[in-house]
């Protein structure tokens, strides 16, 4: 036998008490032994799509893939009559009740941690049979086209309000900005006219064939008394 293969014999209906046999030369006697031979390498199956209603009462599909070992090959051959179709099965039950016990935009934003629930439900359930179940992993939440318009929309009108809300926050910072230089400036009348120049040099280029020039608003104030 290979490597990777153990043999299970049973010597007229009754297990021999030893370990698996093998790998390497086994020794049977004809006609008297019975024997099974058990792959324990990984392999993998997997789940097809499940209808399932959630929590929020949506209606949607999901599928995934499984990944087993044969542990103990006694339990998987007197245990359970084949362990791979008794873990498939199993699975997909799982699988729908577990999800259903979730709200939509959870399954969506925490496939990992669906995954992992489910594995653990399965490591505990199939290790009476012989069966390791070393991982579990979804591959795609299906929903309706109307479902997925409806969220599209949602997610639009998110992202415009956190826009509006970013907005007003800046309009907000810029005037408490504008205050406190407008009291700095009140309180340091060249700070005013220094504003001024920068105000002219930034509004000048080599185009430019009109001239402003800042005139002082106390001035002003004094012509208008």
């Amino acid at each position: 036998m290979s490597e990777y293969e153990r043999a299970v014999i049973l010597r007229l209906g009754r297990l021999r008490p030893k370990p698996p046999r093998g790998p390497g030369v086994i020794f049977v006697v004809p006609c008297i032994d019975d024997i099974t031979v058990v792959d324990i390498r990984t392999r993998s199956f997997d789940l097809d799509r499940q209808e399932i209603l959630t929590r929020d009462m949506v209606t949607i599909s999901i599928d995934g893939v499984v990944y087993y070992s044969i542990k103990s090959p006694f339990d998987a051959m007197l245990q359970v009559f084949d362990p791979e179709e008794a873990t498939e099965k199993l699975a997909m039950t799982t699988l729908r009740n577990v999800a259903g016990t979730h709200k939509l935009m959870d399954l969506l934003s925490s496939k990992e941690y669906l995954s992992n629930q489910i594995e653990g439900i399965l490591y505990n359930s199939t290790e009476p049979w012989g069966v390791r179940v070393e991982r579990v992993e979804i591959k795609e939440i299906f929903m309706p086209d109307q479902l997925k318009r409806a969220l599209a929309v949602e997610q639009e009108a998110m992202r415009e309000a956190k826009a509006k809300v970013a907005a007003a926050q800046g309009e907000r910072d810029a005037v408490k900005a504008l205050k406190e230089a407008a009291d700095i400036m009140e309180t340091n009348p060249i700070a005013l006219q220094l504003r001024y120049l920068q105000t002219l040099n930034s509004i000048c280029n080599d185009n430019t064939r009109s001239y402003v020039f800042p005139f002082p608003v106390d001035i002003v104030r004094k012509l208008m008394k």
